[in-house]
């Protein structure tokens, strides 16, 4: 059984927001709970115990961030349950080394989880709300690695292309051809996927010819992927 230890960790502080002894004992227990539940990956394990989930949400709601449950945010969008974080993240299996771009920033949480474990995170918000409030909280966290843009996820990132590895964080009716081309030979992108009105997790791979071979892992429940944005930039 693996072994957690909070004395190891590099503490991530936010002015104004506590991180005492007990959220800590509520966090090991989550991750706790998602080994129970079949996650293996000992770094997505760690960078969940030592990233404070309670800083995604509003204050007051601190003990909910660590139920295995999504919870609502801003512009009627949810933070994924912590199990959907840990899975989708292991699915990418991570080296450290990989260019990752993250369609949907959300809370920002999965995008934290990710600058742990990766070189540099692209993500894009089509909220311009949560694309605001995402910004402003990775400065807070000291996160230098994480490039956030406003933007529509459907059309990637062309210019910055190509990437080891794509994560999508909401439920698409199809594999958008676009994210595929912005894959790099052998890159794996993980993404969700309607089939007969339910959701399956798809880990789609690029391979060296240019094709792709797709596996299917489960079914799961994200909001709505949708192509535009909301908001303006220009009001950030």
């Amino acid at each position: 059984m693996c072994k957690f230890d909070f004395l190891t960790q590099t503490p991530i502080m936010i002015t104004g927001r506590r991180d005492n002894y007990k959220l800590k004992g509520l966090r090991l227990r989550m991750v706790k709970h998602l080994m129970s539940l079949g996650i293996e990956d000992v770094k997505v394990l760690q960078a969940m115990l030592e990233i404070p989930r309670h800083y995604f949400v509003e204050t007051g709601f601190e003990e909910w961030a660590y139920r295995d449950q999504a919870f609502p945010i801003a512009s009627d969008q949810t933070i994924s349950r912590p199990y959907t974080v840990a899975l989708q993240t292991s699915l990418l299996k991570l080296t450290g080394r990989e260019k990752v771009l993250e369609i949907g920033t959300g809370s920002g949480y999965q995008t934290t989880v990710l600058s742990m474990l990766s070189n540099r995170v692209y993500t894009i918000e089509r909220q311009v709300v949560l694309f605001k409030q995402s910004n402003k909280l990775f400065a807070d966290m000291d996160i230098f690695n994480i490039r956030n843009f406003h933007g529509d996820g459907y059309q990637g990132l062309g210019k910055r292309a190509p990437f080891d590895r794509i994560i999508v964080t909401a439920g698409a009716n199809d594999i958008p051809q676009m994210l595929v081309d912005q894959l790099a030979p052998q890159g794996i992108m993980v993404i969700p996927v309607v089939n007969n009105d339910k959701q399956e997790m798809l880990v789609v791979t690029k391979l060296p010819n240019g094709k792709t071979s797709v596996k299917k892992v489960g079914e799961c429940e994200f909001v709505p992927f949708l192509e535009g944005t909301v908001g303006s930039a220009d009001l950030v």
